[in-house]
């Protein structure tokens, strides 16, 4: 692509865009005779201004009009970029629910086809395989719109289901990329949808999305209490049976609200909402992945860890690090543990001890480099462990720097 000319490069980004010239030329206000001759090379493009509208209509990073590779977060694992935003963001920006409203219903992918791909995407993301994942978000996203727009009956509730699902995916694993507002876009459209398939459950674990997106655009306040008006409603007792699904998701929302009371210094409230947490998970029984939650007794206390990192008090959170079982803790899936020891040097770093925080990064990458190498938290700890490690770090921690795109 970089030794294409410019007209060539147009022209692909074009036919992927599935655009004829004649739409890329209304589009664009020119005719179709102008686009060919610039696609032909024939003619030039020489201003800016064209160039850079010619990037929004097709969705690409102008840099890669001008056969430049767009600004990568990392230069080993290729996590995600411009490319595969807009191409989520495009996936996100359709509606073929409201278009199938008016007209007839398009001809919809298998829904066993859609079960195996939606359970597939949630291990890739809990296996910590970012890369692969926003690779394929496009394409699965595509799918099950055009699956919950084109079945009704019975069938309809089960394409929500999955459709919402796969908008949870989307959600998390583009929060962790540092995509706030897609994020929150993702997960705002998940409970939409996990309404309409009529699944109290979903539309709670959906709530949690919700809430980390606010959280991490820095509306911590406003997802605590959305967190607790919503595990209020599903707990256990009156009329809601206490079921290992119910309760798991019940102690994902308090434990989604102790980080958002974290984050704004509620000690308190961190507190109570842990408490409420530590009773689901002991009803629970053990560690499970109901409703894909990961929620259990080990992963209460991973939580527990985190909020004591998030107000601040490092000490505590490799207190209760130290404290967890090895062997439930080997147990869990891999993003949780490199998810839990990203923490973990965080905790390390806020104690001065740096050479520990960056022992918990090496092993976090070799568990699922993508929650290390991708992760703009991440790529935080590191630049505080380069910049208080005396003298030049130790080879491991500069080798994963370099992986990284760190610097001093």
């Amino acid at each position: 692509m970089d030794e294409l000319p410019i007209g060539r490069r147009v022209a692909y980004w074009r036919t992927r865009r599935k655009m004829s010239q004649q739409v890329f030329a209304d589009r664009l206000g020119k005719s179709k005779s102008w686009v060919d001759k610039v696609e032909r090379g024939v003619r030039r493009l020489d201003k800016f201004s064209v160039l850079y509208e010619i990037a929004d209509i097709l969705q690409v990073d102008v840099q890669l009009l001008l056969g430049k590779d767009p600004e990568r977060r990392t230069d080993a694992l290729n996590c995600i970029d411009q490319i595969e935003v807009e191409e989520i963001r495009a996936a996100l920006e359709r509606y073929d629910s409201m278009s199938a409203y008016f007209d007839a219903r398009p001809y919809p992918p298998p829904l066993s086809d859609m079960r195996k791909a939606v359970n597939h995407a949630w291990l890739t993301y809990q296996y910590g395989r970012y890369g692969m994942l926003t690779r394929a978000l496009p394409k699965l996203l595509r799918d099950a719109q055009a699956a919950d727009a084109g079945y009704g009956g019975d069938q309809a509730l089960e394409a929500a289901h999955l459709l919402a699902q796969v908008y949870q995916i989307a959600s998390s694993v583009l929060r962790k990329l540092g995509e706030c507002d897609l994020a929150w876009l993702a997960a705002d459209r998940s409970m939409a949808v996990a309404q309409r398939a009529d699944d109290q459950l979903l539309a709670g674990v959906a709530t949690t999305r919700v809430c980390n997106a606010l959280v991490a655009m820095g509306r911590a306040r406003p997802a605590l209490e959305l967190n607790v008006n919503i595990a209020n409603r599903l707990a256990p007792g009156g009329g809601n049976e206490a079921t290992a699904d119910r309760l798991s998701v019940y102690g994902m929302l308090l434990l989604q609200g102790a980080m958002a009371a974290a984050r704004i210094g509620d000690s308190a409230t961190v507190d109570d909402l842990l408490t409420g947490a530590q009773e689901a998970a002991t009803l629970v029984g053990g560690d499970h992945n109901h409703y894909w939650t990961s929620f259990g007794p080990t992963n209460l206390e991973l939580h527990r860890a985190a909020a004591a990192v998030e107000l601040g008090d490092g000490g505590r959170a490799v207190e209760i690090h130290h404290g967890i079982s090895e062997p439930a803790f080997n147990a869990l899936l891999p993003e949780r543990r490199a998810h839990h020891l990203l923490d973990i040097a965080r905790g390390y770093a806020q104690i001065g001890d740096v050479a520990n925080a960056g022992d918990m990064l090496l092993r976090g990458d070799r568990l699922a480099p993508s929650e290390i190498r991708c992760r703009p938290i991440a790529h935080e700890v590191m630049s505080d462990i380069l910049r208080r490690t005396r003298g030049a770090p130790p080879p491991p921690i500069a080798e994963l720097a370099e992986h990284m795109g760190v610097g001093v």
